[in-house]
């Protein structure tokens, strides 16, 4: 069971706050954390920074960063899916090599934290009966997904190798076009590189099969994602996305046609609770008014704010390196913003994001949606920002009227069913090698 505390209660106060039907029945709140404490909530994905990951700071501190180990404590988040991200560079050996050695670095650290710096607290998990039996412990639980397919350069064994290093779900792009698979950002210029998925593609969607890791839609093009999803023996995953329909501008979120096949496959979307994929026009506003406060304290911290196509085209360690700036400078200007800035233009919260997960659930049904926070990779909606603030996601599921039942398919039901899914599927796939 999940120790609240105080922490999740001063969560409470703040999604009443911001709430446009003000104040939460106390029953309400009640019976939202009844069920927070008997479901188990997993959140599809957390990013990393291998500098969390040391001996002198690590997620058993309560850091400078949406997700550690205090944070999932007070909060009643039960597992945080650890993401080994690359960005995308050049299609050259020299590119595939960093791509690897920067995977590489993210699983160790992973393994580090869950074997050597807090095994007593934290426990990566590879099967839906690990998460069971590690909640039922009293600990939290670990889980890998790769953002990015690109270290695997153009060695199909390193499938089983990311496999055999924890990973259970991969998305085959990110943010650029690679060797395996087209981007969504390819809508921009409607320029493309393979028209959907490229042969090597195709032979590591029946890799991914074979041994049991989830394939992830959530960063390719809507042609690759269709493609992936008629090859694939198995359910497949949007690991953190959101529904297209509610904010058409936003090519990283799924239209009805991705969701009505992901349906049909038997998979699941993780709906994602970023702002400028939640509501892009409500959160430019919010920005706009936000930027002048931040641009004023990256000044005084001596910290340049650069525009995203900059940072994709930063080296990974770099890349990291202004995130965490980035993740700073916002600490430090986020008093000043809801002093100044809230009232006039509200920021993207709970309510809206969970707009989002009843316009799913209405499309494709409550077997096929679940919850992802993309937190330290730009994630969070007002009441939802960290880790502690988790229990405001129930709080707006109850109040809704969502069951308890339907709740706990919402947090991890539906994503560990499609995990066990995929597995099986493997299972099949290799006993007749």
């Amino acid at each position: 069971m999940k120790i609240l505390l105080l922490l999740c209660l001063l969560s409470i106060v703040l999604i009443a706050g911001c709430s446009s039907s003000g104040t939460i029945d106390p029953k309400t709140i009640a019976k939202a954390q009844e069920i927070h404490e008997n479901v188990i909530t997993l959140d599809t994905h957390v990013d990393i920074n291998v500098a969390n990951f040391t001996e002198e700071k690590n997620y058993t501190m309560n850091l400078d960063t949406q997700v550690d180990l205090p944070k999932m404590e007070a909060g009643g988040l039960d597992v945080a899916w650890l993401i080994v991200y690359t960005g995308q560079g050049e299609l050259t050996q020299e590119g595939f090599d960093a791509a690897y050695e920067n995977a590489t670095s993210k699983f160790d650290a992973i393994h580090r934290l869950t074997k050597e710096i807090a095994p007593d607290r934290i426990e990566l998990a590879l099967t839906s009966d690990d998460v069971r039996r590690i909640h039922a412990e009293g600990k939290k639980v670990a889980m890998i997904g790769v953002e990015n397919a690109y270290p695997l350069g153009m060695e199909i064994e390193r499938v089983k190798e990311f496999y055999e290093r924890g990973a259970r779900y991969m998305s085959l792009a990110h943010n650029g076009h690679n060797q395996l698979s087209d981007s969504n950002t390819g809508e921009s210029d409607n320029e493309w590189l393979h028209d959907g998925v490229s042969d090597f593609g195709k032979e590591v969607i029946a890799e991914a099969n074979k041994w049991g890791i989830m394939l992830d839609l959530s960063h390719p093009s809507k042609k690759a994602n269709l493609e992936t999803i008629a090859l694939s023996k198995a359910p497949v995953i949007a690991s953190h996305s959101s529904a297209r329909a509610l904010d058409l501008t936003v090519s990283r979120n799924l239209d009805d046609e991705e969701l009505m096949a992901l349906k049909e496959n038997g998979g699941v979307v993780q709906t994602v609770a970023l702002r400028a994929f939640v509501d892009s026009e409500k959160h430019e506003k919010f920005r706009e008014a936000s930027a002048k406060i931040e641009e004023e304290i990256a000044r005084e911290m001596g910290f340049e704010i650069v525009p995203r196509d900059s940072v994709r085209a930063m080296s990974a360690d770099t890349r990291e390196q202004y995130f965490a700036l980035y993740q700073k400078m916002s600490k430090k200007a986020e008093p000043r913003i809801k002093a100044e800035v809230s009232e006039a233009a509200p920021s993207v919260n709970v309510e809206d994001f969970v707009d989002h997960i009843d316009y799913m659930v209405d499309l494709i049904g409550i077997d096929h949606v679940g919850i992802s926070s993309d937190f330290d990779g730009g994630g969070g909606v007002e009441g939802w920002m960290d880790a502690s603030e988790t229990l405001n996601v129930t709080i707006e599921l109850v109040k809704r009227g969502y069951t308890e039942e339907q709740i706990e398919k919402i947090w991890s039901g539906n994503l560990l069913r499609v995990l066990d899914e995929v597995q099986k599927v493997a299972r099949e796939i290799q006993s007749h090698k």
